[in-house]
Protein backbone atom coordinates (compact mmCIF):
# COMPACT_ATOMS: atom_id res chain seq x y z
CA UNK A 1 0.00 0.00 0.00
CA UNK A 2 1.28 3.55 -0.38
CA UNK A 3 0.56 6.47 1.05
CA UNK A 4 -0.42 9.81 -0.33
CA UNK A 5 0.38 12.59 0.33
CA UNK A 6 -0.83 16.39 -1.15
CA UNK A 7 1.95 19.12 -0.57
CA UNK A 8 1.05 22.82 -1.45
CA UNK A 9 1.93 22.90 -5.12
CA UNK A 10 2.57 19.58 -5.68
CA UNK A 11 1.21 15.80 -4.76
CA UNK A 12 4.12 13.52 -4.39
CA UNK A 13 4.03 9.75 -3.54
CA UNK A 14 4.91 8.89 -0.15
CA UNK A 15 6.60 5.32 0.55
CA UNK A 16 6.80 3.94 4.35
CA UNK A 17 9.60 1.41 5.73
CA UNK A 18 6.19 -0.72 6.75
CA UNK A 19 5.45 -0.88 3.26
CA UNK A 20 8.14 -3.13 2.80
CA UNK A 21 9.96 -6.41 4.24
CA UNK A 22 13.21 -5.16 3.82
CA UNK A 23 15.76 -3.79 6.51
CA UNK A 24 17.09 -0.67 5.01
CA UNK A 25 19.79 2.10 5.73
CA UNK A 26 17.80 5.32 7.55
CA UNK A 27 17.88 7.43 4.52
CA UNK A 28 15.03 9.09 2.74
CA UNK A 29 14.61 9.58 -1.43
CA UNK A 30 13.26 11.53 -3.80
CA UNK A 31 12.67 9.44 -7.24
CA UNK A 32 12.47 11.80 -9.86
CA UNK A 33 10.41 9.28 -13.02
CA UNK A 34 7.40 6.93 -13.56
CA UNK A 35 9.09 2.92 -13.19
CA UNK A 36 7.23 1.87 -9.78
CA UNK A 37 9.59 -1.61 -10.62
CA UNK A 38 12.70 1.20 -9.59
CA UNK A 39 10.89 3.15 -6.39
CA UNK A 40 10.33 -0.70 -4.80
CA UNK A 41 14.11 -1.24 -6.03
CA UNK A 42 15.29 1.79 -3.72
CA UNK A 43 12.68 0.94 -0.65
CA UNK A 44 14.70 -1.73 -0.28
CA UNK A 45 17.80 0.80 0.64
CA UNK A 46 15.83 3.49 2.12
CA UNK A 47 13.82 3.95 5.11
CA UNK A 48 11.42 6.45 2.96
CA UNK A 49 11.24 8.34 -0.16
CA UNK A 50 8.77 10.70 -2.33
CA UNK A 51 8.43 10.20 -5.97
CA UNK A 52 7.52 12.75 -8.78
CA UNK A 53 7.60 12.10 -12.49
CA UNK A 54 9.16 15.11 -14.33
CA UNK A 55 12.01 17.39 -13.22
CA UNK A 56 9.12 20.22 -13.42
CA UNK A 57 6.72 18.71 -10.66
CA UNK A 58 9.80 17.72 -8.78
CA UNK A 59 10.99 21.45 -8.62
CA UNK A 60 7.60 22.11 -7.15
CA UNK A 61 7.63 19.51 -4.44
CA UNK A 62 11.03 20.99 -3.62
CA UNK A 63 10.05 24.54 -3.21
CA UNK A 64 7.16 23.38 -1.00
CA UNK A 65 8.73 21.00 1.12
CA UNK A 66 10.18 23.50 3.63
CA UNK A 67 6.68 24.13 4.81
CA UNK A 68 5.34 20.28 5.08
CA UNK A 69 6.69 18.28 8.45
CA UNK A 70 7.77 15.81 6.49
CA UNK A 71 10.98 14.21 6.26
CA UNK A 72 13.79 15.86 4.08
CA UNK A 73 15.19 13.72 1.02
CA UNK A 74 18.92 12.65 1.56
CA UNK A 75 19.50 11.90 -2.37
CA UNK A 76 17.80 12.71 -5.25
CA UNK A 77 17.67 10.01 -8.35
CA UNK A 78 16.78 11.29 -11.97
CA UNK A 79 15.10 8.55 -13.89
CA UNK A 80 13.89 10.34 -17.23
CA UNK A 81 14.77 11.18 -20.53
CA UNK A 82 17.75 13.52 -21.03
CA UNK A 83 16.69 17.17 -21.88
CA UNK A 84 19.50 19.34 -21.27
CA UNK A 85 17.01 22.42 -20.66
CA UNK A 86 15.13 20.75 -18.25
CA UNK A 87 17.89 19.87 -16.42
CA UNK A 88 19.18 23.05 -16.21
CA UNK A 89 16.05 24.60 -14.84
CA UNK A 90 16.13 22.00 -11.91
CA UNK A 91 19.69 22.76 -11.44
CA UNK A 92 18.84 26.32 -11.35
CA UNK A 93 16.39 25.52 -8.58
CA UNK A 94 18.17 23.71 -6.28
CA UNK A 95 21.30 25.93 -6.32
CA UNK A 96 18.60 28.81 -5.63
CA UNK A 97 17.34 26.14 -2.02
CA UNK A 98 20.28 26.41 0.78
CA UNK A 99 18.38 23.27 2.14
CA UNK A 100 19.57 21.04 -0.66
CA UNK A 101 23.05 22.45 -1.08
CA UNK A 102 24.69 19.17 0.30
CA UNK A 103 22.03 16.80 -0.91
CA UNK A 104 23.68 15.06 -3.94
CA UNK A 105 21.90 14.36 -7.38
CA UNK A 106 22.61 10.89 -9.36
CA UNK A 107 21.23 10.40 -12.57
CA UNK A 108 20.35 6.83 -13.90
CA UNK A 109 23.08 5.89 -16.62
CA UNK A 110 20.66 3.25 -17.92
CA UNK A 111 18.92 6.60 -19.94
CA UNK A 112 21.95 8.17 -20.74
CA UNK A 113 24.21 7.85 -24.43
CA UNK A 114 27.80 7.73 -24.16
CA UNK A 115 27.86 11.60 -25.79
CA UNK A 116 24.94 12.16 -23.13
CA UNK A 117 27.39 10.96 -20.20
CA UNK A 118 30.11 13.19 -21.28
CA UNK A 119 27.86 16.28 -21.91
CA UNK A 120 26.88 15.95 -18.08
CA UNK A 121 30.46 15.33 -17.01
CA UNK A 122 31.12 18.52 -18.83
CA UNK A 123 28.25 20.75 -17.49
CA UNK A 124 28.37 19.21 -13.57
CA UNK A 125 24.92 19.81 -13.02
CA UNK A 126 24.78 16.32 -11.38
CA UNK A 127 27.16 14.82 -8.92
CA UNK A 128 27.65 11.25 -10.10
CA UNK A 129 25.82 8.79 -12.80
CA UNK A 130 25.28 5.08 -12.30
CA UNK A 131 22.96 2.53 -12.73
CA UNK A 132 20.10 2.81 -9.86
CA UNK A 133 18.73 -0.75 -10.11
CA UNK A 134 22.13 -2.60 -9.55
CA UNK A 135 22.41 -4.71 -6.55
CA UNK A 136 25.21 -4.05 -5.51
CA UNK A 137 25.43 -0.54 -4.73
CA UNK A 138 25.53 0.08 -0.96
CA UNK A 139 23.75 3.38 -1.28
CA UNK A 140 24.31 4.86 2.60
CA UNK A 141 28.50 4.57 1.58
CA UNK A 142 27.89 6.46 -1.82
CA UNK A 143 25.77 8.97 -0.58
CA UNK A 144 27.68 10.01 2.82
CA UNK A 145 30.90 9.66 0.01
CA UNK A 146 29.02 12.30 -2.18
CA UNK A 147 27.31 14.45 0.65
CA UNK A 148 31.16 15.01 2.32
CA UNK A 149 32.50 15.77 -1.63
CA UNK A 150 30.07 18.34 -1.98
CA UNK A 151 31.04 19.68 2.01
CA UNK A 152 34.28 20.12 0.92
CA UNK A 153 33.96 21.14 -2.60
CA UNK A 154 32.05 23.99 -1.40
CA UNK A 155 35.10 25.04 1.77
CA UNK A 156 37.75 24.17 -0.30
CA UNK A 157 35.98 26.98 -3.21
CA UNK A 158 35.41 29.21 -0.87
CA UNK A 159 38.54 29.09 0.94
CA UNK A 160 40.44 30.20 -2.26
CA UNK A 161 37.66 32.33 -3.38
CA UNK A 162 37.20 29.96 -6.37
CA UNK A 163 33.95 30.37 -8.78
CA UNK A 164 31.87 27.04 -8.26
CA UNK A 165 32.18 26.20 -12.19
CA UNK A 166 35.27 25.53 -12.93
CA UNK A 167 37.38 27.50 -15.38
CA UNK A 168 39.00 24.98 -17.04
CA UNK A 169 36.64 22.54 -17.75
CA UNK A 170 38.30 22.58 -21.29
CA UNK A 171 41.03 21.40 -20.55
CA UNK A 172 40.86 18.99 -17.97
CA UNK A 173 37.88 17.16 -20.74
CA UNK A 174 41.30 16.99 -23.00
CA UNK A 175 43.24 16.31 -20.13
CA UNK A 176 40.65 12.99 -19.42
CA UNK A 177 40.61 12.08 -22.63
CA UNK A 178 44.16 11.93 -23.14
CA UNK A 179 44.52 9.50 -19.91
CA UNK A 180 42.07 7.33 -21.48
CA UNK A 181 43.86 7.16 -24.51
CA UNK A 182 47.13 6.59 -22.55
CA UNK A 183 45.52 3.74 -20.70
CA UNK A 184 43.60 2.34 -23.45
CA UNK A 185 47.17 2.18 -25.43
CA UNK A 186 49.46 1.08 -22.62
CA UNK A 187 47.33 -1.43 -21.36
CA UNK A 188 46.50 -3.41 -24.68
CA UNK A 189 50.11 -3.27 -25.28
CA UNK A 190 51.46 -4.80 -22.50
CA UNK A 191 48.80 -7.33 -22.12
CA UNK A 192 49.34 -8.85 -25.79
CA UNK A 193 53.05 -9.05 -24.75
CA UNK A 194 52.40 -10.43 -21.12
CA UNK A 195 50.32 -13.28 -22.61
CA UNK A 196 52.83 -15.88 -22.51
CA UNK A 197 53.53 -14.84 -18.82
CA UNK A 198 49.79 -14.93 -17.99
CA UNK A 199 49.94 -18.85 -19.41
CA UNK A 200 52.79 -19.49 -16.95
CA UNK A 201 51.52 -17.80 -13.91
CA UNK A 202 48.08 -19.62 -14.25
CA UNK A 203 50.06 -23.10 -14.60
CA UNK A 204 52.42 -22.46 -11.29
CA UNK A 205 49.37 -21.16 -9.47
CA UNK A 206 47.22 -24.33 -10.15
CA UNK A 207 49.99 -26.31 -9.47
CA UNK A 208 50.70 -25.00 -6.18
CA UNK A 209 46.95 -25.27 -4.48
CA UNK A 210 43.70 -26.18 -5.54
CA UNK A 211 41.27 -22.91 -6.38
CA UNK A 212 41.04 -20.06 -8.66
CA UNK A 213 43.42 -18.67 -11.09
CA UNK A 214 42.35 -15.13 -10.53
CA UNK A 215 40.83 -13.33 -7.45
CA UNK A 216 38.22 -10.97 -7.61
CA UNK A 217 36.60 -8.86 -5.23
CA UNK A 218 34.22 -5.38 -4.83
CA UNK A 219 36.20 -2.45 -4.77
CA UNK A 220 35.18 1.55 -4.81
CA UNK A 221 37.41 4.01 -7.09
CA UNK A 222 36.86 7.18 -8.05
CA UNK A 223 33.50 9.13 -6.78
CA UNK A 224 33.28 5.56 -4.55
CA UNK A 225 32.42 4.06 -7.81
CA UNK A 226 32.13 0.25 -6.93
CA UNK A 227 33.67 -2.36 -9.64
CA UNK A 228 34.93 -5.82 -9.81
CA UNK A 229 38.61 -5.94 -9.17
CA UNK A 230 41.30 -8.61 -10.51
CA UNK A 231 44.12 -10.35 -9.66
CA UNK A 232 46.14 -13.41 -9.73
CA UNK A 233 45.46 -15.32 -6.93
CA UNK A 234 48.45 -15.14 -4.48
CA UNK A 235 46.76 -16.82 -1.24
CA UNK A 236 45.69 -19.90 0.25
CA UNK A 237 40.86 -20.29 -1.42
CA UNK A 238 38.82 -18.25 1.36
CA UNK A 239 41.70 -16.05 2.78
CA UNK A 240 39.75 -13.45 3.47
CA UNK A 241 37.62 -15.41 6.02
CA UNK A 242 40.97 -15.15 8.69
CA UNK A 243 41.22 -11.01 7.90
CA UNK A 244 39.63 -11.20 11.83
CA UNK A 245 41.78 -13.36 12.94
CA UNK A 246 44.95 -11.33 11.82
CA UNK A 247 43.57 -7.89 12.76
CA UNK A 248 46.56 -7.19 16.02
CA UNK A 249 49.17 -8.05 13.17
CA UNK A 250 48.30 -5.29 10.98
CA UNK A 251 51.14 -3.32 10.14
CA UNK A 252 49.06 0.19 9.96
CA UNK A 253 48.04 -0.70 13.50
CA UNK A 254 45.05 -1.45 15.48
CA UNK A 255 41.62 -0.36 14.53
CA UNK A 256 40.94 -0.36 18.36
CA UNK A 257 44.16 2.11 19.06
CA UNK A 258 44.03 4.81 16.01
CA UNK A 259 41.48 4.21 13.55
CA UNK A 260 43.92 2.63 11.00
CA UNK A 261 41.81 1.78 7.82
CA UNK A 262 44.20 -0.41 5.58
CA UNK A 263 45.00 -3.61 6.47
CA UNK A 264 48.48 -5.43 5.42
CA UNK A 265 50.28 -8.14 7.77
CA UNK A 266 54.01 -8.60 7.45
CA UNK A 267 54.89 -12.46 6.30
CA UNK A 268 51.12 -12.99 6.47
CA UNK A 269 50.50 -16.49 6.68
CA UNK A 270 47.62 -16.72 4.28
CA UNK A 271 50.22 -16.15 1.11
CA UNK A 272 51.37 -19.01 -0.73
CA UNK A 273 54.89 -19.71 -1.53
CA UNK A 274 54.39 -18.67 -5.03
CA UNK A 275 52.30 -16.12 -3.83
CA UNK A 276 54.78 -14.22 -2.10
CA UNK A 277 56.99 -13.91 -5.53
CA UNK A 278 53.94 -12.35 -7.53
CA UNK A 279 53.43 -10.18 -4.81
CA UNK A 280 57.49 -9.07 -4.31
CA UNK A 281 57.12 -8.19 -8.17
CA UNK A 282 53.99 -7.10 -8.14
CA UNK A 283 53.13 -9.60 -11.06
CA UNK A 284 49.52 -10.27 -8.69
CA UNK A 285 48.28 -6.71 -9.89
CA UNK A 286 49.13 -7.89 -13.98
CA UNK A 287 44.94 -8.70 -14.27
CA UNK A 288 44.10 -5.22 -13.59
CA UNK A 289 45.16 -4.26 -17.07
CA UNK A 290 42.02 -4.95 -17.80
CA UNK A 291 40.35 -3.24 -15.45
CA UNK A 292 42.01 -0.70 -17.13
CA UNK A 293 40.36 -1.43 -21.04
CA UNK A 294 37.33 -1.66 -19.26
CA UNK A 295 37.60 1.85 -17.99
CA UNK A 296 37.27 1.21 -14.12
CA UNK A 297 40.94 2.18 -13.35
CA UNK A 298 43.42 4.00 -14.79
CA UNK A 299 47.22 3.31 -15.24
CA UNK A 300 47.74 5.59 -12.32
CA UNK A 301 45.83 6.62 -9.73
CA UNK A 302 44.63 6.23 -6.08
CA UNK A 303 44.33 2.65 -4.96
CA UNK A 304 40.87 1.22 -5.34
CA UNK A 305 39.88 -0.18 -1.64
CA UNK A 306 38.08 -2.64 -0.20
CA UNK A 307 34.58 -1.94 0.69
CA UNK A 308 34.84 -2.40 4.39
CA UNK A 309 37.98 0.63 4.40
CA UNK A 310 36.45 2.32 2.18
CA UNK A 311 33.71 3.29 3.65
CA UNK A 312 35.41 4.93 6.74
CA UNK A 313 37.37 7.26 4.75
CA UNK A 314 33.88 8.54 3.31
CA UNK A 315 32.62 10.28 6.82
CA UNK A 316 35.97 12.74 7.08
CA UNK A 317 38.23 14.87 5.54
CA UNK A 318 40.42 12.19 3.68
CA UNK A 319 37.02 12.06 1.60
CA UNK A 320 39.01 13.88 -0.81
CA UNK A 321 41.09 10.91 -1.91
CA UNK A 322 38.05 9.73 -3.80
CA UNK A 323 38.30 12.36 -6.64
CA UNK A 324 41.05 10.88 -8.35
CA UNK A 325 41.12 7.70 -10.39
CA UNK A 326 41.42 4.32 -9.49
CA UNK A 327 44.71 3.19 -10.36
CA UNK A 328 47.62 0.18 -10.86
CA UNK A 329 50.24 2.18 -9.67
CA UNK A 330 50.31 5.70 -8.10
CA UNK A 331 52.07 8.23 -5.70
CA UNK A 332 52.19 6.27 -2.67
CA UNK A 333 53.74 3.31 -4.72
CA UNK A 334 56.84 4.82 -5.75
CA UNK A 335 56.99 6.43 -2.93
CA UNK A 336 56.82 4.25 0.09
CA UNK A 337 56.89 0.87 -1.05
CA UNK A 338 58.72 -0.89 0.92
CA UNK A 339 58.99 1.11 3.63
CA UNK A 340 57.61 -0.65 6.65
CA UNK A 341 57.22 2.79 8.41
CA UNK A 342 54.38 3.97 6.44
CA UNK A 343 51.52 4.97 8.17
CA UNK A 344 48.19 5.18 7.44
CA UNK A 345 48.23 9.12 7.27
CA UNK A 346 50.88 8.81 4.99
CA UNK A 347 49.58 7.06 2.23
CA UNK A 348 45.81 8.71 2.90
CA UNK A 349 48.00 11.92 2.24
CA UNK A 350 49.79 11.23 -0.49
CA UNK A 351 46.64 9.67 -2.23
CA UNK A 352 45.47 13.12 -1.66
CA UNK A 353 48.21 15.10 -3.10
CA UNK A 354 47.93 12.84 -6.33
CA UNK A 355 43.89 13.69 -6.38
CA UNK A 356 45.03 17.71 -6.29
CA UNK A 357 48.04 17.58 -8.41
CA UNK A 358 47.52 14.50 -10.55
CA UNK A 359 47.91 15.07 -14.86
CA UNK A 360 49.68 13.63 -17.45
CA UNK A 361 53.38 14.78 -17.23
CA UNK A 362 52.37 13.79 -13.17
CA UNK A 363 51.73 10.12 -14.82
CA UNK A 364 54.38 9.54 -16.89
CA UNK A 365 56.82 10.63 -13.96
CA UNK A 366 55.02 7.86 -11.59
CA UNK A 367 54.94 5.75 -14.72
CA UNK A 368 58.26 5.55 -15.20
CA UNK A 369 59.39 5.37 -11.10
CA UNK A 370 57.35 2.28 -11.04
CA UNK A 371 59.81 -0.27 -12.06
CA UNK A 372 62.13 0.38 -9.87
CA UNK A 373 59.26 0.26 -6.62
CA UNK A 374 58.29 -2.90 -7.95
CA UNK A 375 61.10 -5.28 -6.85
CA UNK A 376 61.93 -3.61 -3.34
CA UNK A 377 61.63 -6.94 -1.23
CA UNK A 378 59.63 -5.31 1.81
CA UNK A 379 56.35 -6.50 1.43
CA UNK A 380 54.44 -3.24 2.04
Amino acid sequence: MHIHSTLSQSSAKTYNRSDFHYQPTHMCFLYIGDDEQMIEHLHQHFEAGYSERTLAEASQFIQALPDQRKKFPDVLFIDVSYKEADLEDFHTALAGNVLFNNVPVIYNEKLLSENQIIRLNQLKLIDDIMDIGSDEINFFSKIIFLKQSKIFNHFYAASKGLSKQPKNSAAKSFSFILKRILDITIASVCILLLLPLFVIIAILIRLESKGPIFYSALRAGKGFKVFKFYKFRSMKPNADQDVAKLLSFNQYGSTEENGATFFKVKDDPRITKFGKILRNTSADELPQLFNVLKGDMSLVGNRPLPLYEAEKLTTNEFVERFNAPAGITGLWQVNKRGKADMSTEERINLDIVYSRDGNILYDLKILVKTPVALFQKSDV
